[in-house]
């Protein structure tokens, strides 16, 4: 079974559309919550889920190493992350969300989820929890997709 060319791109307006308003959700929030940016606040979600090498963090994010390098400098004045030597590999280093980082990812967190819970208000638990599991499905297969595609196993379809 195949998605349609048609539903395929709706789909993709439709992601850019959720995209958008999300982030305007975030900026109008960001006003109130001036500490860091929304791409650090991403930033700080990753590295809250785990100690990790910048390398490995900003392939996952999709950002360049010096990008990543602003946002890690960034985070490290305001005291929310540190980096110690990686014992596998002396010339790279691990990055972990300090207490204070940790606080502050949980404070973050938390703002968001209450000015979503405000703007669903309309939504039932059942609406919600339906449309968590469809966004999960997408990113899954997305990112399987991608890493098929990473790997040499999956050809897209382009015409020229």
């Amino acid at each position: 079974m195949s998605v349609g060319s048609a539903t395929a791109t709706d789909l993709v307006h439709q992601i850019f559309d959720l995209q958008r308003t999300l982030r305007c959700v975030v900026t109008a929030h960001m006003a109130r919550v001036p500490d860091v940016g929304m791409a650090v606040q991403g930033v700080m979600r990753f590295i809250g889920e785990g100690e990790t090498r910048a390398t490995h963090l900003a392939a996952r994010l999709g950002v360049s190493a010096p990008v990543l390098s602003r946002h890690i400098a960034e985070l490290e004045d305001l005291g929310f992350v540190t980096r110690r030597p990686d014992p596998a590999d002396g010339r790279a280093q691990l990055l972990a969300l300090t207490e204070r980082g940790a606080a502050k990812l949980h404070e973050f967190e938390e703002q968001r989820s209450v000015r979503l819970r405000d703007y669903l208000a309309d939504w039932s638990e059942a609406d919600a929890l339906e449309a968590s599991q469809v966004i999960n499905k997408l990113t899954e297969s997305l990112k399987d997709s991608i890493r098929a595609t990473a790997a040499g196993s999956i050809t897209t379809n382009q015409t020229a």
